[in-house]
This record gives structure tokens, sequence and C-alpha cells, in this order.
């Protein structure tokens, strides 16, 4: 990053998969962090690790998250970015879902999501959001209802928050993953068949590192990147698009 006097970021989701790789690649080029995250263990080390500040919160609900963004402003001294890493998985077909399930869904994705845009246009004068969709959203996959539809609530909040706060320089994108090998999906990829069948349906024939969609999140949050907002970008080996032979 650019940005004169280092630049001060905060983290939703920081002890996850992605939202951990962000925040190690990030305080490689010196930015300035504040990492946000349900997990107080992971989050206490990664915070030590990184000499980073930290806030433990025990949901995604939207009071919490809009503390959070306010302490991180207050700490840093002001937000160049913000990037939304929270998320969750549920892999069931509609019939099966319960009202519960539906809920949780909405509220940790597109809840928290929503959340984080109410609070930037709040704390934020200009810089960068980014959110987290998913591959789901943009090509029909079985069993992937709820998620699938959460994700294309936060594509839609992408550009309309993209297009409300632009005459700002406030830019908002969005990172659309296939199927990554992190903790939330672990039964998946340690599962042999089960991963060998996902790497498939992929056209680079392989599943997603945390570092893959880490390292794009990083460079829209980089300032050098400003003329770029409203987005959303999939990093996701192919999936949503493209058609091989061995599909």
């Amino acid at each position: 990053m650019s940005l004169s006097g280092n630049p001060c970021v905060a983290i939703l989701g920081a002890t996850g998969g992605v939202g951990s790789a962000l925040a190690r690649i990030l305080s490689k080029r010196e930015v300035k962090l504040f990492l946000i995250g349900r997990d107080a263990t992971k989050l206490s080390q990664l915070g030590e690790e990184l000499k980073a500040s930290t806030r433990l919160i025990d949901h995604a609900g939207s009071f919490q998250i809009a503390e959070a963004l306010r302490e991180a402003k207050n700490s840093l001294g002001r937000l160049d970015g913000i990037a939304n890493c929270i998320g969750s998985l549920l892999l069931k077909p509609a019939h099966l879902t319960t009202d519960a399930e539906w809920t949780s869904v909405l509220d940790i994705n597109l809840g928290s999501a929503f959340a984080t845009v109410r609070a930037a246009g709040q704390l934020m004068d200009g810089g960068s959001v980014v959110l987290v969709s998913s591959a789901a959203a943009r090509i029909g996959l079985a069993n992937h209802e709820a998620i699938a539809a959460a994700k294309a609530g936060i594509e839609g909040l992408t550009r309309s928050a993209a297009a409300t706060y632009a005459s700002r320089g406030l830019r908002f994108n969005a990172v659309a993953p296939g199927l990554l090998k992190t903790g939330l999906t672990r039964r998946l990829w340690e599962n042999e068949s089960a991963a060998a069948a996902s790497a498939a349906m992929h056209p680079l024939g392989r599943l997603g590192e945390p570092e893959d969609v880490a390292g794009l999140i990083a460079w829209l949050l980089d300032p050098v990147n400003t003329w770029i907002t409203g987005q959303v970008i999939g990093v996701d080996g192919g999936l949503a698009d493209l058609k091989t032979k061995n599909r």
C-alpha cells in the first residue's frame, strides 16, 4: 500500500482462514491492523503475532460489528479500509432447511455485511471496503439455496453501496471464492473422495487456499486502486464462468 503514515485497516472475521491470511499479508506491508473475531484464543495469538489491536465479539450481530468498528477507528485514529471475512456454510436443500438455520445463514453472512456497510458509511471518509460473496451466488450449485441467497444479497449490497458512497470516494467491492481449504470447510476437503470431486468441479483442478482470496482482498484494499468500485470478482479456479471437457 502506498498511503503515507501507514494505512489503517479493520478485519472482521480475522480468526478464520481468509481473515488470518489477510492479516498476515497486510502486516508484512506495514499496515496498521485492528483484528475482530469470535475465537478468543486464536484472536489473542494472532494479535500477539502481528502486534495488532484486537476486539472479541461473540456473534456477528449488527450492534457488535458497529461497536467493534467504532473502537477500531478510535484505536487506529482513522479507518482506510475494512474487510469483512465473516461467513458460514450450510449445505442443505431448501426443504430440509429449518427457519433457525435460514435466519442464522442470513444474519452471519448478509446481516454482517450490511452492518459493515452501514458502519463504513458512518465512520469512513473515503477508503475501501471489501465483502465476501461466493461462487454459489453466481452458478447454481445443488444444496446451496440458503448460502447462495445470502451471498447473492451481498453482491447486490456491494453494487448499491458503491453507487451511494462513490461521491465520497468510499469504494465497495466483493470477492466470490470457490471452495477453499479452511476450517469452515474441513469436513469436505479432509474427505479424500469429496475433495477430489470438488477439485474436479474447478477448471484449474484444485481447491483454493486462503491466500488465494486474501491476496485479492489486499489488492482491493490498496489505495493505489482507487478507480475500482462496485465490482464482484471471482477467485474460484474458473468454477462460476468456465466449462471444460472435464466438467
